[in-house]
């Protein structure tokens, strides 16, 4: 890394003196690496709004994956957005890993958080970004019971070693819950969706069966995937959902590869005004769509975490997965995390449909208002 020549301070953690850290390096925006699926991404907001807040300025992302992009630009906390196609490609072969520590070189080592398991950590070496310049979550505690939504919260406000008195604090009252931003023009091609669906106007609700752990399972059957829930108890939810909201559309949304596992269920539910939209479903209509959806009924999945953080009421049913630590959207978000047991351990396949329908009745403020708000829309018409 270049020396620079304007005024530095000392850093001397535990007593011992540490490299020179100038007011200029503490200057540069923070940097945050993360590389996860859809629903970590929007967990990740959290973090990315904290330290927004702190520094009063947006928080340079690396990550990768392809929903990233969707979920993060144009997002007020982010800056610039780098994605990376591969980590774990040997640094020599890739040009992709030179060109982000390039970047890097360029920017200036700065506050840095690494917030994957491990790989991708030697690309910041690589750009110079000294040990003591980043805080790793991988040596972050983690605390029994609570969501990822406050764990970021919390790993928000540390201070590399190598900034101490040097950053400003974390500032209090930054939501326990991700958030998203869906752009103006987002919400209008949303309109002409819908329009083309003839579902202009009208209310809906939407469910989510799949997730890539399902749809991924090529010739494998599907229940021995930890999120699969069986194609009959999803039929019954519906039914449910038809009889309490026979106004209501019912919407199936999922990645291309879960349209099969959605016609099956709609087959078996028997139900009218049912629209299985997961053929056509890029992450740009996704998010206004369920920031507009009346509530949502899904497994543990990346919509799920988007879906509650634009406000949507949202039941979410767990496989084997920590429903506090994951609960959807953060620890304030309008939504039900469901667990069942199978022999004494968590299991998806333990939770009764029953028991999806009470949670969404609940979620909705009760059956009373269900049901009054059927008659309501009847009078109306």
């Amino acid at each position: 890394m270049s020396e620079l020549t304007d005024h530095t301070v000392r850093s001397t953690p535990s007593g011992v003196p540490g490299r020179h850290v100038t007011a200029r390096a503490a200057e540069v925006p923070p940097l945050v690496m993360r590389c996860g699926a859809f629903g970590d991404i929007v967990l990740l907001t959290v973090l990315l709004q904290q330290l927004s807040v702190r520094f009063g300025k947006p928080v340079d992302v690396i990550s990768s994956g392809a929903w990233t992009r969707p979920l993060l630009e144009g997002q007020g906390a982010v800056g610039r957005l780098c994605i990376l196609r591969s980590r774990r490609t040997p640094y020599w072969l890739s040009i992709e890993q030179h060109r982000l520590v390039a970047w890097l070189r360029e920017r200036g080592a700065g506050p840095t958080w690494f917030c994957d398991l491990g790989v991708g950590r030697e690309l910041l070496t690589h750009a110079g970004i000294p040990d003591d310049y980043v805080c790793d979550s991988t040596n972050f505690p983690w605390v029994r019971g609570e969501s990822f939504a406050d764990r970021y919260l919390r790993l928000g406000s540390l201070t590399p070693s190598a900034f101490d008195g040097l950053l400003p604090a974390a500032k209090p009252g930054v939501a326990r819950a991700a958030r998203l931003d869906v752009a103006a023009a987002a919400r209008r091609e949303l309109d002409y969706w819908l329009a083309r669906r003839r579902l202009a106007g009208r209310p809906y609700v939407v469910i989510h069966p799949g997730s890539r752990h399902v749809a991924r399972r090529w010739l494998r059957p599907r229940s021995g995937a930890s999120k699969y829930w069986p194609e009959a108890h999803w039929a019954q939810v519906v039914r449910g959902v038809r009889e309490l909201r026979p106004d209501a559309a019912i919407l199936f949304s999922g990645a291309g590869a879960e349209y099969a596992l959605n016609a099956e269920i709609i087959r078996l539910a028997g139900a009218s005004d049912l629209h299985n939209v997961a053929d056509d479903l890029p992450i740009t209509t996704l998010l206004p769509l369920l920031e507009r959806a009346e509530s949502m009924i899904c497994v543990d999945t990346g919509p799920a975490h988007a879906a509650a953080a634009l406000g949507c009421p949202t039941v979410a049913l767990f496989g084997t997965a920590d429903a506090e630590l994951y609960r959807p959207g953060g620890a304030t978000t309008p939504a039900l995390a469901l667990t069942g047991t199978v022999d004494g351990r968590q299991n998806i396949l333990g939770i009764r449909p029953e028991s999806v329908i009470a949670a969404w009745i609940d979620l909705a403020g009760g059956i009373q208002k269900v049901r009054d708000s059927v008659k309501s829309s009847v009078t109306r018409g």
